[in-house]
């Protein structure tokens, strides 16, 4: 049976006018009396009419996040942390999985998705630079990830560059020469995302270390699911190219790579040490466990979730956009010869609001 505003009141032992006040959270309720309301609530499972509250307030206390698929496990687990923490802001979170395709992100920009929500969580697959001026929207808008930079909304990303350097960097701190790249992207070069940021920093620490980039040891995998990760690592070893080392650019190709590694009977981490990134949960127990960068999506959620949760709240002259770089860490397990999780801060700055 589904509870009432008037159960509420009634448990409460006051009038449905003071329920609402509470559920509103207006000031003016007197904190024995809201401790008490809320705690019916509790009791009875109330769940408010958003759409009501909604024309009541202006607002619904819903978000939305758009994302390109929850099958790719950072996605998941970011969307399972943005609730988490909205939640503490008593703010539910409705997701729109927009499948990586270009009409899914496009109608989320022209309002065709996520309507009734208060603002918008947004990471394009799909967009690119050239799409900067779609984000002039007429509702609070956060963007996360690497496709759009510069724009007018406020935007929450990490360093894949820095980061994806020191995965590299860690691989040759244990002596590995010849290491090898799984995930890169076949497209222009020039075009920013995430696979050619974390190339670019695999490419800075080699050049750093005086070793030459050997473009046979870079694969192409995507999209980055399991499959395509192990598919790329058969390749490499069908094709019998020299290699001690191996980093993924995101742990669930890593994850294909273990499989393919162990299949061939290639040792992990005797005769290739491996490092994906994202430090999915799973990464953890993957046997052996795999060494990771950790991108801050901890931080990333709290943090696009306080700015998309400022601007809704923002009255009078937008604020100018805010960009925030997450901090990054390099989480050393087995697959890199590491027996206990270690984790390693990396040296970055706190984040910066640019």
């Amino acid at each position: 049976m589904v509870s009432t505003l008037r159960d509420v009141a009634h448990v409460a032992g006051v009038s449905i006018k003071t329920v609402s006040n509470v559920v509103n959270d207006y000031p003016h309720v007197r904190p024995e009396t809201r401790a008490r309301v809320l705690a019916a609530i509790r009791d009875l499972d109330y769940r408010p009419n958003l759409s009501a509250r909604g024309l009541r307030s202006g607002k619904t206390g819903v978000i939305g996040l758009a994302i390109p698929e929850l099958r790719q496990n950072y996605f998941a687990e970011l969307a399972d942390t943005i609730i988490r923490v909205a939640a503490q802001r008593n703010v539910d979170v409705v997701i729109d999985q927009t499948s990586a395709t270009r009409e899914g992100e496009l109608a989320v920009l022209a309002g065709d998705r996520l309507r009734l929500t208060d603002g918008i969580l947004f990471s394009p697959e799909q967009l690119g630079q050239d799409d900067v001026e779609l984000l002039k929207v007429d509702f609070p808008l956060v963007l996360l990830g690497e496709r759009i930079f510069g724009g007018p909304t406020d935007h929450v990303t990490m360093r894949n560059v820095e980061s994806a350097r020191a995965a590299t960097e860690h691989l040759l701190a244990i002596g590995r020469r010849r290491i090898a790249l799984i995930g890169a992207h076949p497209i222009n070069q020039h075009d920013i995302r995430s696979a050619n940021l974390r190339v670019t920093g695999y490419r800075k620490a080699l050049q750093y270390a005086g070793i030459p980039y050997d473009q046979r040891l870079v694969r192409v995998a995507a999209p980055w699911h399991r499959g395509n990760g192990a598919a790329a690592m058969r390749a490499l070893l069908d094709e019998k190219i020299e290699f001690d080392a191996l980093f993924t650019l995101n742990d669930t190709l890593g994850l294909g790579a273990l499989r393919a590694l162990g299949e061939a009977g290639v040792r992990v981490p005797d005769d290739v040490a491996v490092i994906g990134f994202d430090n999915i949960d799973e990464s953890r127990f993957s046997v052996p466990s795999m060494s990771s960068v950790d991108p801050g999506q901890d931080q990333i959620a709290q943090t696009a979730v306080e700015l998309l949760l400022e601007r809704i709240a923002e009255k009078g002259t937008p604020a100018p956009p805010r960009q925030i770089l997450a901090d990054y860490r390099i989480v050393r397990r087995e697959s890199t010869g590491f027996s206990e999780p270690a984790e390693e801060a990396a040296a970055v700055s706190l984040p910066a609001r640019i």
